[in-house]
């Protein structure tokens, strides 16, 4: 397992003459190249974990009455699975906010920032927060803008035809939300927007070929049908306080999502619930941090993780 290392870097403006090239020097990785001032006080956080394993496969003859044949010798299907997360910060004080970290005008087309390193999928500039995923199953991601919600339908749209991707009939586009299908040379891909507070949430996901094939789909990461299926973890080394459908869960500093991310099944240190589809209000704390609070949307028959980030940022990441 690969553990990718979380970095923290700070460019302070002292003068107009603070510029591009000297702030490439600061960071030269570019991580805070999220679509923000290259002037303002940069703070990234990036953690990426890639599990390589091997999941058994059983061919069970129709008249079996075990799932697993005996005697019978194992197949081994190789999966693999890669989860990241971002977070992006811009100052607290309003003119600097004003003045740095200024996002484009209703009428100004959103600009695409680099793709995402992890699922290859577009992202608007500027973003605040990214997770990603991309395992034998699916490619999801999942990104928060202070764009408005309008402009990051044209932006997806526009990018994601680029693409080769065609949406499907039956878009439902509202003032505060959009669901629309598209159809891929990769699978059943499904845009989901949502506009929170002052912030712009699309949740772009892509089942693959293998997420349908019932002989090799791992069981463990499938929801019971209908539901969704909601795997709680902690990223940070505090512990964190989680409140979801009226429930409270306390979770153990480093608690992961899953002993193997590829097939979903759970840590024992991890918590687990199961959901109707909705929208659900998300509480958030960690020990030293301040209160985090979001709206959650989930669907039927899709898993889920929701870990807690730095400063008990909610990380919300698909997981099929």
């Amino acid at each position: 397992m690969l553990v990718g290392s979380v970095a923290a870097v700070t460019a302070i403006a002292t003068v107009v003459v603070l510029t591009g090239a000297l702030a490439k020097a600061v960071d030269p990785q570019g991580n805070c190249d999220t679509g923000f001032s290259r002037l303002s006080s940069c703070t990234y956080h990036w953690s990426s974990k890639t599990t390589h394993q091997s999941t058994p496969i059983f061919t069970t003859p129709a008249n079996a009455t075990s799932t697993i044949p005996s005697g019978s010798r194992d197949t081994f299907r190789p999966t693999y699975d890669v989860m990241s997360w971002a977070v992006a910060g811009c100052p607290g004080n309003y003119i600097a906010r004003r003045l740095l970290c200024a996002v484009p005008s209703e009428a100004a087309p959103a600009q695409p920032a680099d793709d995402d390193p992890v699922t290859g999928l577009p992202r608007p500039k500027p973003w605040l927060l990214t997770t990603a995923k991309d395992s034998t199953f699916i490619k999801a991601f999942h990104v928060e803008t202070p764009l408005d919600l309008a402009g990051v339908l044209r932006f997806y749209r526009l990018e994601l035809g680029k693409r080769g991707w065609t949406e499907t009939d039956g878009a439902v586009v509202k003032s505060d939300g959009a669901v629309i299908a598209f159809t891929t040379s990769d699978g059943p891909a499904l845009l989901r927007l949502a506009h929170q507070d002052d912030r712009t949430i699309a949740d772009l996901s892509l089942r693959k070929p293998a997420a349908t094939d019932a002989a090799i789909l791992p069981m463990p990461i499938l929801p019971m049908p209908g539901q969704v299926r909601l795997l709680l973890g902690n990223d940070t080394d505090e512990e964190a306080v989680i409140t979801i459908n009226e429930q409270t869960i306390e979770l153990a500093a480093g608690a992961r999502l899953a002993d193997a991310p590829a097939t979903g099944r759970k840590s024992p240190e991890s918590q687990e619930i199961n959901l109707p589809p909705g929208t659900y209000k998300v509480t958030l704390k960690v020990a030293s941090g301040a209160v985090q609070n979001r709206e959650f949307e989930v669907a039927a028959d899709e898993t889920w993780g929701l870990l807690a980030g730095p400063a008990g940022v909610p990380l919300p990441v698909r997981l099929y």
